[in-house]
């Protein structure tokens, strides 16, 4: 239980940053695009967040990938 929270949080935790940079650089153009980079961001961070969790999954088992 402990090892999914945690990779839940460190996925929500990809998700909040990657939307920060997002709306960070879309800010520099207009508040829709600031909207649209947050969304992206976050979008991304989260997909980020999922590999980098699989991989993380992989390693500590050795390299075999368990379904």
């Amino acid at each position: 239980m402990r090892k999914r929270i945690t990779q839940t949080a460190n996925r929500a935790r990809y998700a909040a940053v990657s939307s920060d940079i997002g709306g960070a650089v879309g800010g520099l153009l207009s508040r829709d695009a600031a909207s649209s980079g947050a969304a992206a961001g976050a979008l991304m961070g989260t997909t980020v967040g999922e590999k980098r969790a699989t991989v993380d999954m992989v390693v500590e088992q050795g390299g075999r990938l368990v379904g």
